[in-house]
């Protein structure tokens, strides 16, 4: 496993509350596959971008890509026989005989846009799928329609594969979507840290009990003071009023 594979894996472990021997070996062996995929892609890609390569060169990347990188099954689990009132799907992915995601490839030179992501939507939420994959080959977008609703949908994952100076981040981000990420839940747990973030969500957080009681500590640590009746309720209400945007805390 190379260098940089390893520090991927000890900053993730650091942040989930991984044990001390680190993410257990499916979980290691699909990101030092993604993180060589990265650099033996790197050229091709490349070159496909300085010609302007057209959508079905684009399209045989990406099916490289997503067999050599992500693990999926060119033969077994990716599949081209999805169309809906008429509109071909670029491909399905089939995960224990059931439709999981959609993907919407465009060409390298084309940005993504919310024109295409508006067609692969309805055509997901028209067959049942939850989610919807747009690339050009460098950038990926994972978007997740909750209950099959194309006006509710999150973007879950964005990463360029060109973006060298974040490697590390792509293979964090991008391996939620490998194979065994996804068999294992853990696109599912990505989906609900992103919802999580939402500022509802968060005003919701910053108002419980524990987080009141870490900023009073640290108050008090940083101020010298020994605290008074009420110093919890005071804390609490200048959340309300002055930190959390109106609203947004009861």
């Amino acid at each position: 496993m190379d260098a940089d594979a390893t520090q991927i894996m000890t900053r993730t472990g650091e942040f989930t509350g991984m044990a001390p021997e680190g993410p257990p070996p499916w979980e290691a062996i699909a990101r030092d596959r993604l993180n060589g995929a990265l650099q033996r892609f790197a050229k091709p890609l490349a070159e496909l971008v300085a010609r302007d390569a057209n959508e079905g060169d684009t399209r045989l990347l990406v099916t490289d890509f997503l067999s050599d990188a992500l693990n999926y099954s060119k033969y077994g689990e990716l599949t081209t026989e999805y169309r809906t009132k008429g509109e071909s799907v670029d491909y399905g992915i089939v995960l224990d005989d059931k439709l999981f995601a959609l993907i919407e490839v465009k060409p390298c030179g084309r940005d993504l846009d919310v024109r295409n992501l508006r067609q692969v939507k309805a055509q997901a939420a028209e067959l049942g799928t939850p989610w919807v994959i747009l690339t050009n080959g460098c950038a990926w977008q994972v978007h997740h329609l909750p209950e099959g609703d194309p006006a509710a949908s999150a973007l879950i994952i964005d990463v360029d594969l060109r973006a060298e100076d974040r490697r590390a981040h792509t293979v964090d981000t991008l391996f939620h979507l490998s194979r065994e990420a996804v068999r294992n839940g853990r696109l599912d747990d990505l989906r609900a840290w992103r919802a999580a973030l939402a500022p509802a969500r968060l005003a919701e957080v910053l108002g419980s009990a524990s987080v009141v009681a870490a900023i009073r500590a640290e108050m008090r640590r940083a101020t010298g003071h020994a605290g008074h009746l009420g110093d919890s309720d005071e804390i609490l209400a200048a959340l309300r009023s002055d930190v959390v945007a109106r609203g947004l805390l009861g």
